[in-house]
């Protein structure tokens, strides 16, 4: 079957070529209604699909995007994802989503491969170890934005929580609520992956706010399949903490497991607050506290930021621009107040 051309395309509906490509790229705002309709038509009778691979040699321009994320298993990753597929649709962009798993080689893959498809640009969640690569990046000028984390010795924007923030306020809400033996528990620290440097840095400082000693026994960090174990450790302890802050959803999920087979009472028998706001946190019994992150305005702002650099490529970054969001204490039934739960403290 021979290819319908916009050549075709023009000649059915009686209009020049140039009218037909101004119509296929949405600059139609000066056309007549009747010219849209004909063209329209056309494209419909002859059943014409543009050609995207010679409109984007033509155009210099994909009109694609990539996003490479560290874990896609984590809530804040997919919700991001969605704020970005978001904004793209709206601006005509197309995304492709990678799944780098925090391992440098599958990230430095996929950078590459979605270059060679030649993709307009990257936004990324670093693992931080290919930094040859992120400033082979930056000499070409290729428009690239971090997300979630930072890389120190590399000019490139990111956008980011204020991890610190996040453990203050829920430190703050435990000893509003009368806890003062707190711990953390978070994954695994080993390849400094920045908000659990930072959720870490921001529990010790808000304890020592409160004027509470810094316990190392009461923190804890391990990689998945080790993380419950890690927890009954320190809930073995001779003094073990009243209230636990989890570091991410994935430490608040295996920390409800633990809780669970141990049958602990939350929060009778251990506070919680989990920072990232989980979709089941309002329906678990007992309903989790949470730390929420604007996870939509920060996957619309790293969108915004690429495309505005993709569209300004001579803009070349000089320093790192980090793009910090508020964090929200969403109080609920997990980390209810010690009096509430026994009256016998009331006259303490």
């Amino acid at each position: 079957m021979q290819t319908v051309t916009i050549t075709d395309v023009a000649r059915h509906a009686g209009v020049s070529k140039s009218t037909v490509s101004q119509f296929l790229n949405k600059r139609y705002d000066y056309m007549g209604t009747k010219t849209k309709e004909k063209i329209e038509e056309a494209i419909e009778e002859l059943g014409y699909q543009p050609n995207i691979v010679a409109r984007s040699l033509k155009q210099k321009s994909t009109t694609t995007i990539g996003v490479i994320v560290a874990n896609i298993m984590h809530e804040f990753s997919t919700q991001v994802i969605r704020s970005i597929e978001d904004f793209c649709h709206e601006m005509d962009f197309h995304i492709i989503v990678c799944n780098a798993d925090d391992e440098p080689e599958k990230e430095k893959k996929y950078i590459n491969m979605l270059r060679a498809k030649q993709i307009d640009g990257i936004i990324i969640f670093p693992t931080g170890d290919n930094v040859d690569l992120y400033e082979s990046m930056i000499d070409e000028n290729y428009p690239i934005v971090f997300m979630d984390r930072h890389v120190p010795e590399i000019a490139i924007s990111s956008i980011m929580l204020d991890n610190e923030k996040a453990s203050s306020l829920a430190i703050d809400e435990f000893v509003r609520n009368g806890y003062e033996r707190i711990g953390i528990v978070t994954t695994s620290t080993i390849k400094n992956v920045t908000p659990r440097i930072e959720r870490i840095n921001g529990y010790k400082k808000a304890l020592e706010a409160h004027g509470f000693p810094v316990m190392n026994d009461y923190i804890k960090s391990a990689e998945i399949h080790d993380i419950q174990s890690e927890l009954q450790e320190m809930l073995s302890l001779e003094n073990p903490p009243e209230a636990i802050l989890a570091g991410n959803d994935l430490a608040l999920i295996e920390i409800l497991k633990s809780t669970k087979k141990s049958q602990k009472r939350i929060p009778e028998d251990l506070a919680l607050i989990g920072i990232d706001d989980v979709s089941f946190a309002d329906i678990y019994h007992p309903s989790i506290t949470t730390i929420a992150q604007p996870t939509f305005g920060m996957g619309k702002q790293a969108a915004e930021f690429l495309l505005d650099k993709i569209t300004n490529k001579s803009s070349e970054e000089k320093e790192a621009n980090i793009e910090r969001f508020s964090p929200k204490l969403i109080a609920r039934e997990s980390s209810k107040a010690l009096k509430t739960l026994h009256p016998e403290m009331k006259g303490e």
